[in-house]
């Protein structure tokens, strides 16, 4: 077992996982170190050639539906994939969430930033509903809906360190209303003004949870508790947030007892 599937087994999600088969648990391990690897390379300082290994991570992807994965990752990925009927766009739109880290691309508009967060995290919904065992139109909404609620979730908590690290998500038109610019994020100006800003994000992101959770309630109960989970964490740390009144210089997130307490919320919801 690789220390990324340890990790993932040893996390405070894991009791969102327990009701899964052994099968489909190992296959949410693999995808999760897959998701593990590429935020690596695209996140971390020493990383060589970052650009270099996502190609050939896509090259692997191709070879993997073809039968001729090279790495164990690779092997391990190409199994789960044929016995869930995973498509290839759950790895490969990933890789191209990374490369616009990579590339330090900026979102003009809302319509753009969806476009990543589509690639980063709606895809991965989609995996893990692939292997959860549910495919389909109204699984598509479920996975765009909650993907877009954490993923926007992350954006807003993660404003001090994406800046640190030269990066700016929030759309260049929704700066602009509030008189702000990418460079005034980068260096931490007019921060009253920036928490408007979140503030009007958050109102939009909230909204996503709600048409998240109204998604789940035409799904078996116990299929859904892996989403429902996630979403109630995520759901509670942009809560967590809201209370600074958008007002931070490190990222704001649950402690580990608050993720338990929002865990076992979830739980109750799901079977009362």
């Amino acid at each position: 077992m690789s220390a990324n599937q340890q990790s993932y087994k040893k996390s405070s999600f894991g009791p969102a996982f327990f009701f899964l088969g052994k099968r489909r648990r190992e296959a949410l391990a693999n995808y999760y170190e897959f998701c593990r690897r590429l935020d690596d390379i695209a996140d971390e300082p020493d990383v060589p050639d970052p650009a270099g290994q996502l190609a050939r991570w896509r090259e692997e992807i191709g070879r993997m539906y073809r039968g001729e994965a090279q790495t164990e990752l690779g092997r391990r990925l190409a199994a789960d994939a044929q016995l869930f009927s995973i498509p290839p766009d759950r790895f490969l739109l990933l890789i191209e969430g990374m490369q616009a880290d990579l590339e330090g691309r900026a979102y003009q508009t809302q319509a753009e930033l969806d476009w990543y967060i589509y690639r980063v995290a709606v895809a991965v919904g989609l995996a893990t509903l692939d292997i959860v065992g549910l495919q389909g139109p109204a699984a598509d909404e479920l996975a765009l809906r909650q993907g877009t609620a954490v993923q926007l979730t992350n954006i807003i908590r993660d404003v001090p360190d994406d800046a640190r690290m030269g990066r700016v998500y929030l759309p260049d038109d929704l700066l602009a209303r509030f008189g702000l610019t990418r460079q005034d994020v980068l260096e931490n100006r007019n921060p009253r003004v920036l928490a408007a800003v979140l503030k009007e994000l958050a109102a939009r992101t909230q909204e996503e949870y709600v048409r998240a959770f109204a998604c789940m309630q035409g799904f078996p109960r116990l299929k859904m508790i892996p989403c429902r989970v996630m979403g109630y964490v995520y759901f509670k740390n942009l809560a967590k947030i809201e209370k600074t009144g958008f007002i931070f210089s490190q990222p704001v997130k649950l402690t580990k007892g608050e993720k338990i307490n929002s865990i076992l919320y979830a739980l109750l919801k799901t079977f009362f």
